[in-house]
């Protein structure tokens, strides 16, 4: 219906409105295809020239949160992450989850001195006898990307504590993993750079195998902000106590009674919960 009609995506650029990645992005989360259709006729009753993608996406949202809560949940994982914020501490504290994942000890917000300097690092994990370091890029939009000159820096301070020993664990380390997380994207100079430097570079989209959204996926590594059944207020509390992934709310209920909540919304927010770590994508 609307194959013809721009579109406005986060950077400021359009395009031609693709019908299919919608309903690609819809089958992704568990919807059914009647529930699909729905969506994709209702959405584009509605669309406008020049649309901005953001405004799709919302309304996408909401009809889909019609139809179910924890898959509208699911498909709001991107946008949750921006939620993360808007410092980006809760985002380093959703990275240090991601190595726990690995198999790592993990800590966050670290002073480190290097051969010249100290340097503040967002994550460093460890086990066996390897240490990771990682430098983690927080975005506020969509449209921001982490560039060329992150790359640079990150390297640069890198290089700068290779050569130093460090403990963590019990044991003296030097750094072996270099990692440098962004909530966003990459642009192609970023990746080309930072991997020929030997910085793992991991972003939403890159790399393929094991970008941001295929490890939340495929592990149910799912942010408590993707939840419809939490006001914002109810998810900052809940950060704030150290809960940042939906899995601590099933490990620690009491968690919700701690910050307010009451006990029959406890019981929405469980059920959903629940629903949402069966989704869980096979690798």
């Amino acid at each position: 219906m609307n194959h013809l009609m721009r579109i406005t995506k986060s950077d400021g650029s359009t395009q031609l409105f693709e019908e299919e990645k919608l309903v690609s992005s819809l089958k992704k989360v568990g919807a059914s295809p009647d529930v699909i259709d729905d969506i994709v006729d209702e959405v584009e009753k509605e669309m406008w020239e020049g649309i901005p993608t953001l405004d799709i996406y919302r309304r996408a949202f909401e009809l889909l949160k019609k139809h179910s809560a924890p898959i509208a949940a699911k498909y709001s994982i991107r946008r949750a992450m921006f939620e993360l914020g808007p410092d980006g501490f809760p985002f380093e504290k959703f990275v240090a989850r991601v190595f726990k994942l690995w198999g790592y000890e993990s800590i966050t917000d670290q002073t480190l001195l290097g051969t010249c300097v100290e340097h503040e690092m967002d994550v460093v994990a460890w086990k066996d006898h390897d240490l990771a370091m990682a430098e983690v890029k927080f975005h506020n939009e969509f449209g921001l990307k982490s560039d060329l000159k992150v790359s640079l820096y990150v390297k640069a301070r890198f290089d700068d504590l290779a050569d130093t020993e460090f403990a963590y664990g019990g044991l003296k380390r030097k750094l072996t993993d270099r990692f440098l997380f962004t909530n966003t994207k990459f642009t192609e100079a970023a990746i080309q750079y930072g991997t020929c430097k030997g910085i793992n570079m991991i972003s939403w989209n890159y790399p393929a195998d094991k970008s941001l959204h295929k490890i939340i996926d495929h592990n149910a590594l799912y942010p408590i902000t993707c939840l419809v059944s939490l006001s914002h207020q109810q998810k900052r509390d809940l950060i704030n106590i150290g809960i940042i992934i939906c899995s601590d709310l099933s490990a620690n209920p009491d968690s919700l009674k701690v910050v307010g909540i009451h006990p029959e919304a406890i019981k929405v927010v469980l059920a959903e919960v629940a629903v949402i770590e069966k989704l869980k994508v096979n690798s």
